[in-house]
């Protein structure tokens, strides 16, 4: 089984107290590649910090998450300049996009974030990570004019509709990230992947959050990717192998890491 965990935070106090238990049992699962999206200052040391004590397992991305965006919005992006001249292991621009669920007051301001965010993702060749939350309609706005560029990225946490799914592919260099939300109960997730192909798909869990089933109301974490998993595979009725073989084989491409 091979299997790769897309976007995990486990640079967060969630895993303080256990990360080397955490790390052990995502191995023990299959996952061969852990990808940890950043979220603003202040998680930059410890999300570097997991990425050194496990060279080669975990990799860091760098960004600016859009509910960190506030009226300070441009010394966060200095710093996240600054990281991109001085440190040349990042995977990915990320998380980086824009949510309107709980606040719309930096609404403009996530707009303005995003698209700069955008434009260092095509000048330094990454990927770009998007978190979009009560938020499609505005980010694709942001993404249209980029579609016949090199852009490419994930769609994170995808939970959209048949035509949000259509829309994020019209993008060629995009895909479509599918976590434990496709294993709740009230999920449209399933009947929607089955208009998606299976080569647009990647993997993750957004540990310590949206903890599949079977484990719901526990931490998430990385080895639950295997539980994603088995889902996926009986909506594309493939084997868990197949399924972890293609999409592990799809992020690695989009990350710029296939061999």
């Amino acid at each position: 089984m091979r299997l790769i965990d897309t976007h995990s935070h486990l640079f967060l106090e969630e895993f303080s107290e256990d990360l080397p238990q955490v790390i052990e049992r995502a191995r023990s699962a299959g996952v061969t590649h852990i990808f940890m999206p950043n979220i603003d200052s202040t998680t930059i040391d410890s999300m570097l910090s997991v990425c050194n004590t496990y060279n080669d397992y975990c990799f860091p991305m760098i960004g600016l998450h859009p509910t960190s965006v506030n009226a300070d919005y441009e010394k966060e992006l200095e710093i996240v300049a600054r990281e991109l001249r001085s440190f040349n292991k990042y995977i990915a621009i990320g998380e980086v996009g824009m949510d309107l669920y709980w606040d719309k007051t930096f609404l403009k301001e996530q707009q303005i974030v995003l698209d700069k965010q955008i434009n260092w993702a095509l000048e330094y060749d990454l990927p770009v990570v998007i978190h979009c939350r009560d938020a499609f309609g505005y980010i694709y706005n942001v993404l249209e004019p980029y579609k016949n560029t090199s852009l490419k990225g994930v769609f994170h946490s995808f939970t959209g509709t048949d035509d949000e799914a259509a829309r994020i592919l019209e993008f060629s260099g995009f895909l479509i990230g599918i976590n434990g939300v496709v294993t709740f109960k009230k999920s449209r997730l399933p009947e929607v992947l089955t208009k998606i192909p299976l080569e647009k798909i990647v993997l993750e869990t957004d540990s310590p959050y949206l903890t599949p089933v079977p484990n719901r109301g526990k931490r998430n974490e990385s080895a639950y990717v295997k539980d994603t998993l088995m889902k996926v595979s009986d909506i594309y009725r493939m084997s868990p192998e197949a399924v972890g073989r293609v999409t592990s084989e799809n992020a690695l491409k989009v990350f710029g890491m296939l061999k």
